[in-house]
């Protein structure tokens, strides 16, 4: 289903994030900076810096990622192209980042490299293709020869004809998501029941949408916590434990 889309998609992502990232900084000891940026630089740029080294992540995270995948059917295909989609969506959208150099702060020149996204805007961007997924079957054009060969071309049509075809960045599934609503031990479903919302929430956590349509209890609670810490030399630090009053919402 669609949460499972974004699942496969957000874990490749932050596979190749991580791997990237610790590249750059010299954690991992098989990779390094990536200094294929050597080109032609900017009228007042010039390249240089430590590039986010995102051709070993995106690389290794293909291979550590997909290799969980076994199979030819339709659940193998989708689960490689969510993978895949995590994956461009961090590499194409790294960006230039520079550091000025000259007297006093003068950005007499600047140099420049390639830095990765920050995870949250790669969520961002997935949370946006889970909104808008497409639901898929699989055209019948020689896939399973390119999936063995690992070039990514395998075809998936969109299971309503009026609607366009998937592209490297969409998410994609094939089966209706389950009622998140109501328990389902199966499924491995909690339900919403008990759950706390937040009542001026227009969002996924407000108590319109997490009830889902049921209502929900609004309760006011005593609870205790520590408040007026204050540091003692040394080394203690010494609390009064304050009683306060929280409106909590909980749905029915």
């Amino acid at each position: 289903c669609r949460e499972s889309a974004f699942v496969y998609a957000i874990t490749s992502a932050g596979v190749a994030h991580a791997v990237s990232r610790a590249c750059s900084e010299g954690i991992i000891e098989t990779c390094t900076c990536d200094y294929r940026n050597r080109g032609p630089s900017g009228l007042d740029w010039q390249w240089g810096g430590c590039s986010d080294n995102i051709e070993f992540g995106y690389k290794f995270a293909r291979r550590f990622v997909d290799s969980a995948e076994r199979g030819r059917d339709l659940r193998f295909i989708m689960n490689l192209h969510n993978n895949e989609a995590g994956r461009v969506h961090v590499s194409s959208e790294m960006r230039h980042e520079c550091k000025c150099h000259g007297m006093s702060g003068s950005c007499t020149v600047k140099t420049c490299w390639m830095r990765l996204p920050s995870f949250r805007d790669v969520g961002n961007n997935l949370k946006d293709r889970f909104d808008g997924a497409s639901r898929v079957m699989v055209s019948n054009h020689g896939n399973f020869e390119h999936l063995r060969r690992r070039k990514y071309r395998f075809q998936l049509k969109p299971y309503n004809p009026n609607h366009k075809p998937p592209t490297r960045k969409d998410l994609v599934y094939f089966e209706k998501s389950p009622d998140f609503c109501t328990p389902n031990p199966k499924l491995g479903v909690p339900g919403t029941v008990g759950r706390q919302c937040n009542d001026s929430s227009i969002g996924v956590d407000g108590c319109d949408l997490m009830c889902c349509g049921r209502g929900y209890k609004t309760e006011v609670r005593e609870e205790s916590e520590r408040c007026s810490c204050t540091f003692h030399w040394c080394c203690q630090v010494k609390c009064r434990i304050c009683r306060i009053k929280r409106t909590v919402h909980t749905c029915l």
